[in-house]
């Protein structure tokens, strides 16, 4: 129960769940009524979870709110890195920084009613306005896209269109594309629920530990 309340990760047999929720806390504290996911927490976690010897298979909950890009980014490189099965579903919704950690595990799922939220990057706080300061949104956004479009099956181009749409979200640029429609667009491997996501992981333990030597 402590490591379900304070880091949002449980295990039950060989399967670690891992809880990414809210938004993803960067170098900047939130606020405390702030719902938030600490990237200092979960990096390592993700780390140990891949260098135990008991835990087999990987199962990430997903729904946030977008959050830090780095951090974000951060999360989503060391799932993609593990070795381990690891599959990912999407509940809720999957805002923003979001995306790239739902793609990255082996396996991404969505529920029927999730939703994933795309747009361009932010920032807050003073913006300078030089050319530089364009350009460094530029490459930010660029990293986004590179990883999102080699993690999953949705092309460059469809990605920037949902990115820069203008005509969905009221005073805002993005797209909101829900579970069936994720998975049609490449962006997510398959619409499913929690025992989808456990059979998953189920099956590929099995396979790999026939493939054992």
């Amino acid at each position: 129960m402590d490591e379900i309340r304070d880091l949002g990760t449980a295990k039950e047999g060989t399967i670690q769940c891992l809880t990414i929720v809210g938004q993803i806390e960067g170098h900047q504290t939130l606020p405390e009524d702030a719902k938030a996911t600490k990237y200092e927490h979960i990096l390592p976690l993700i780390a140990a979870i891949e260098e135990s010897p008991e835990i087999r298979g990987l199962l990430i909950l997903l729904n946030t709110m977008g959050g830090d890009v780095e951090a974000g980014l951060a999360i989503a490189e060391m799932i993609a890195g593990m070795k381990k099965p690891t599959v990912s579903l999407v509940l809720g919704g999957g805002h923003s920084i979001g995306v790239p950690m739902a793609v990255a595990a082996g396996c991404s799922m969505i529920a029927p009613s999730a939703a994933m939220t795309i747009h361009p990057v932010r920032l807050n706080g003073v913006v300078i306005g030089v050319p530089q300061t364009y350009n460094y949104f530029a490459r930010i956004q660029e990293r986004i896209v590179r990883f999102v479009t080699d993690h999953s099956h949705i092309s460059r181009e469809e990605y920037l269109r949902l990115m820069t749409n203008t005509d969905e979200l009221a005073n805002d640029v993005g797209s909101v594309i829900y579970g069936e429609e994720a998975v049609q667009m490449g962006l997510i491997d398959r619409v499913g629920s929690l025992s989808d996501a456990l059979d998953y992981l189920h099956k590929e333990i099995e396979k790999r530990s026939r493939e054992t030597p």
